[in-house]
Order: C-alpha cells, then sequence, then structure tokens
C-alpha cells in the first residue's frame, strides 16, 4: 500500500527541489484528482438539466433556441469527457511514473506549464513543433 505524503496547503512544486519527487507527484495528482471530480460534477448537473429540459415548447422560436442550447451543452458534455480521459491518462503516468516527461524528447515538462495544463504530455518546444508541422501540412 502506498505511503501518504504530507503536503502543506500552501505547497506549489519549486524547480530548486527534485523534479517529480513525491510531494510535486502528489501536488499534481490531488490537482487531477480535483479537476475530475469539478468535471463529473458539471457533466452531471448538465444530464440532470437535459433531462429536466426535454418539455413541450410550443412556440417554434423558442423550441428553436432551446434546441441549440442542448447541443450547445452536449458538445461541452464532449469536450469534458475528453479532458475527464485526459486526466485519467495523467493519473496513469503519474502511478507509472511517467508524468512530467515530454512524450516526445523524454525531457522534463516545466513545472509552470504542468500547473497550468496538468494533462499535457508535450513540452512547450515539443507542442510548438507539433502546431507549426500541422500548420504546414494543414495549409498543404
Amino acid at each position: 500500500m502506498k505511503q501518504e505524503v504530507f503536503l502543506p496547503a500552501d505547497y506549489r512544486p519549486a524547480e530548486d527541489e527534485p523534479f517529480m519527487n513525491e510531494r510535486q507527484l502528489e501536488y499534481f495528482r490531488r490537482k487531477l484528482l480535483k479537476i475530475k471530480a469539478e468535471l463529473l460534477e458539471e457533466t452531471r448537473t448538465t444530464l440532470e438539466g437535459l433531462q429536466d429540459g426535454s418539455r413541450n415548447i410550443p412556440d417554434i422560436a423558442d423550441r428553436a433556441s432551446e434546441e441549440t442550447d442542448r447541443a450547445l451543452e452536449l458538445r461541452i458534455r464532449d469536450r469534458q469527457r475528453k479532458l475527464v480521459a485526459k486526466v485519467d491518462s495523467a493519473l496513469r503516468r503519474i502511478e507509472e511514473g511517467e508524468y512530467g516527461y515530454c512524450r516526445d524528447t523524454g525531457e522534463p515538462i516545466s513545472l509552470k506549464r504542468l500547473d497550468a495544463r496538468p494533462t499535457t504530455t508535450l513540452s512547450l518546444e515539443a507542442q510548438e513543433r507539433h502546431e507549426r508541422r500541422e500548420k504546414v501540412h494543414r495549409d498543404d
């Protein structure tokens, strides 16, 4: 069984400590779990709203507006579902000892980037290269 890691409430990963030490891993694990819990709560609320919203609206304009709102909600829900999958993948990488390292280069991803985007798998440089390649292929 894994030992509980003590993490002060004001803890923030710092560049002057060993990269992806137990405290940093625990910090990101908790951050990811919080994001996942919030996403799942939003999803539950969305689903309840969609179920409540299936009422008969006689006015055509109101009905069209309602359908547009429902379509938007479903797109948001799909985005949330994909983000939950990314969060789960990041949590798996923590368990497997791969979290925080760029999948392209194997180099550490900056703590600032991880704090801003805890699900990221690419360093900033690798992400920029990836986006440049995508742009080149899109322009063809």
